[in-house]
C-alpha cells in the first residue's frame, strides 16, 4: 500500500452544453475506472472546473488548487484525458508541467498517450498543445463570426438594463422603469439640470439605480448616451483581440460597429435624444474649456470649506444689474444642504456661501495689515532696485561698447563702398543706414556722450516713474487680483449662523500665522457693500 502513487485526476468541460462523452459526470467516472484497473495507483482527489475556458487558468478555481497541492506534496502524479482538457494555451501547459516536474510530479495524458515523465514527453505535448491552442483560436473565429451574423439579424447580446428587459435575445419595455428614463432625459435636455444635480434629486426622490448601489454622475451619463432609449441598437460596443486572454477592450473603431436604427420600442422620442446629445456635446466643449482655464480665477482651488474640508467651487448668475459671481462648497453645490442618503451616508453640507466681492475685500484689509509701514517698504524696494541698476552699470565694459560702436561705423563705411561699386541699391543703402544710426543712437549714451546731466536727468525720470507705480500697487485703492493671487496661499470659510455675516481665516504665503475675519454683507449689484467686524490673527 505503501508503494502505490497517490495520483490526483483533472476534469474540465468548458461550457455546459458539452456532449455527454466530454461531460463532468462522464470524465470523473472514466478516471475512478482508469485507477481502479491500476495496482499501483490510489486516487486522493479529482479536481474539476465547469463552464470555463481552458485557454487560460486565472480563473480556473480547480485547476489552480490542485497546482497548489501538487507543490505541497499531497500526491505523486495528475491523471487527465487529453491536453485540450489541461489547457488549450501552449504557454500554459509547458510552464505547468514544467514547473511539476521540477517538483517530482508528472502529469500523463491517458488518451494522447503522453507521459512527461517519458523523454520525449515535452516534445510530443508541445506538439498536442499547439494543436489545441490552433484548434482553440478555430473555435473562437467560429463563434465570433456566428454572433456578428446574429447581431446583424438583430439578435439583442447583454442583460437587462434600466427601463428594458431581455430575454432570448430580445428587448422589451419594463413599465416599472420607464417614469425614471423619462425624468433623467428631461432633466437634463428641458430643465439644463447637470449629472450632479439629477443624481441628487432621483436619490431624494426615491428612485433606485438598477444595479448601482447609489445614482452617480456616471450613471446618469451612460443613460444619457445611451441610444436604445430612442429605439436604436448599437451592439460590438467591446471586443475581444486576444483569443487566450478573453480581455475586453472598448471598440474605438477597431472592429465595426453594428447600428440598427428603430430596432425596438423607444421610451423616449427622437427629438429628446437629439436635443439631449446636441446639449451634452455642447458642456463637453464647455468642461473642456474650463478645464483649461482651471487656474484662470485668482483664487481658484484656494478657498476651502471649514465644515466638510472639500473645496470650494465658483458659482456665476446674471442679473438684471449686472453678474452675481460667488463661491460655493462643493458637497453642498452638488448634494444640497447635509443630509443622510438611502444607505445612511452623510451627503450635502450647510456652509454659506461667499460672494466674490466680499472676497477681494477681506484680501485688501489682510494685505493692508502686513503692509502697514508702506514709506518704509516703499524705501527698501526702491533701494534694492537702484543697486541692482549700479551693478549692472558698473559690469558694463566701456572698452566692449567702443569696440562695437568703431565696427558699426566701420560697416557704416564698407556700405557706401558696395553701393558705389553697384552691389547693393540706395534703397538697400537707406535702410542700413538707418539701422546703423539707431544703433549708434542706443549705445553712445552708455559712454556719457550726451553729457552727464542729460543721463541722469533720465534716470531721475525712470525712478519716479517707478516709485509711483510701486507706491500705487502698494496703496490698495484697488483690487490687484495677479497681487492677491501670488499672496494668498488658502482661504478656510467656516458657517455664520448670523444672516449677512460670514466667518474665515486667510493665510498668506510666508506667514506663520492667519487672520480670522468676520464680515457682513449688504445690498446687491452696484449697491453691494462688504463690513469688516472683526479680525485677528490665529497660529
Amino acid at each position: 500500500m505503501e508503494n502505490k502513487l497517490r495520483v490526483a485526476a483533472y476534469a474540465r468541460v468548458s461550457t455546459e452544453k458539452d456532449d455527454q462523452i466530454n461531460s463532468l459526470t462522464s470524465q470523473k467516472s472514466y478516471f475512478a475506472d482508469y485507477i481502479s484497473s491500476q495496482s499501483d495507483m490510489e486516487l486522493s482527489k479529482v479536481y474539476f472546473d465547469e463552464g470555463i475556458s481552458g485557454t487560460q487558468t486565472r480563473k480556473r478555481a480547480g485547476f489552480n488548487q490542485m497546482i497548489k497541492d501538487a507543490l505541497n506534496g499531497k500526491f505523486n502524479l495528475i491523471l487527465t484525458k487529453e491536453v485540450s482538457r489541461f489547457a488549450r494555451n501552449t504557454v500554459d501547459t509547458l510552464f505547468y508541467t514544467r514547473k511539476l516536474k521540477e517538483a517530482g510530479i508528472g502529469v500523463v495524458f491517458t488518451i494522447d498517450h503522453i507521459d512527461t515523465r517519458q523523454s520525449d514527453g515535452e516534445l510530443r505535448l508541445t506538439i498536442m498543445a499547439s494543436l489545441a491552442q490552433e484548434e482553440s483560436r478555430k473555435t473562437s473565429e467560429r463563434v465570433k463570426w456566428g454572433q456578428q451574423r446574429r447581431m446583424e439579424q438583430g439578435i439583442v447580446f447583454g442583460r437587462d438594463l434600466l427601463g428594458y428587459r431581455v430575454k432570448d435575445g430580445s428587448l422589451s419595455v419594463n413599465p416599472e422603469e420607464v417614469p425614471v428614463i423619462k425624468a433623467i432625459f428631461h432633466k437634463y435636455a428641458n430643465e439644463g439640470k447637470g449629472t450632479h444635480v439629477i443624481a441628487r434629486e432621483l436619490t431624494e426622490e426615491g428612485y433606485r439605480p438598477k444595479r448601482n448601489s447609489r445614482w452617480s454622475a456616471s450613471v446618469i451619463f451612460r443613460v444619457l448616451r445611451n441610444e436604445k432609449y430612442v429605439g436604436d441598437l448599437c451592439q460590438k460596443k467591446t471586443f475581444t483581440p486576444d483569443y487566450l486572454t478573453h480581455k475586453k477592450k472598448y471598440n474605438r473603431g477597431e472592429e465595426e460597429k453594428i447600428y440598427l436604427k428603430d430596432h425596438h420600442e423607444a421610451i423616449i422620442d427622437r427629438d429628446l435624444w437629439k436635443r439631449t446629445q446636441a446639449e451634452m456635446k455642447r458642456r463637453s466643449l464647455s468642461a473642456a474649456q474650463k478645464a483649461r482655464h482651471s487656474r484662470r480665477y485668482w483664487c481658484s482651488g484656494k478657498i476651502c470649506c471649514g465644515e466638510c474640508g472639500s473645496q470650494f467651487v465658483s458659482r456665476t448668475k446674471k442679473l438684471t444689474v449686472g453678474t452675481y459671481k460667488a463661491w460655493r462648497c462643493y458637497q453642498t453645490a452638488n448634494h444640497g444642504i447635509l443630509k443622510v442618503d438611502v444607505e445612511g451616508k452623510e451627503i450635502g453640507c450647510n456652509n454659506n456661501s461667499i460672494n466674490e466681492r466680499a472676497l477681494l475685500t477681506c484680501m485688501k484689509y489682510c494685505v493692508s495689515l502686513v503692509c502697514q509701514n508702506r514709506k518704509q517698504l516703499l524705501g527698501e524696494i526702491l533701494s534694492e532696485i537702484q543697486a541692482v541698476c549700479r551693478e549692472l552699470v558698473t559690469a558694463t565694459d566701456e572698452d566692449t561698447i567702443r569696440q562695437k560702436l568703431d565696427a558699426i561705423e566701420e560697416k557704416k563705411r564698407k556700405s557706401f563702398d558696395a553701393m558705389l561699386e553697384g552691389m547693393i541699391t540706395k534703397e538697400d543703402l537707406k535702410k542700413q543706414t538707418e539701422w546703423y544710426d539707431s544703433e549708434l543712437s542706443r549705445l553712445r549714451p552708455l559712454l556719457g556722450e550726451n553729457g552727464p546731466h542729460d543721463r541722469q536727468y533720465s534716470k531721475k525720470e525712470e525712478i519716479v516713474v517707478l516709485e509711483k507705480t510701486l507706491d500705487k500697487i502698494l496703496s490698495f485703492h484697488e483690487d490687484n487680483e495677479m497681487l492677491y493671487r501670488e499672496m494668498l496661499e488658502k482661504v478656510v470659510v467656516y458657517r455664520e449662523d448670523e444672516r449677512g455675516c460670514s466667518r474665515l481665516v486667510v493665510w498668506l504665503k510666508s506667514l506663520p500665522f492667519g487672520i480670522r475675519l468676520k464680515i457682513r454683507s449688504t445690498g446687491r449689484g452696484e449697491e453691494y457693500h462688504t463690513e469688516i467686524l472683526e479680525s485677528e490673527f490665529v497660529s
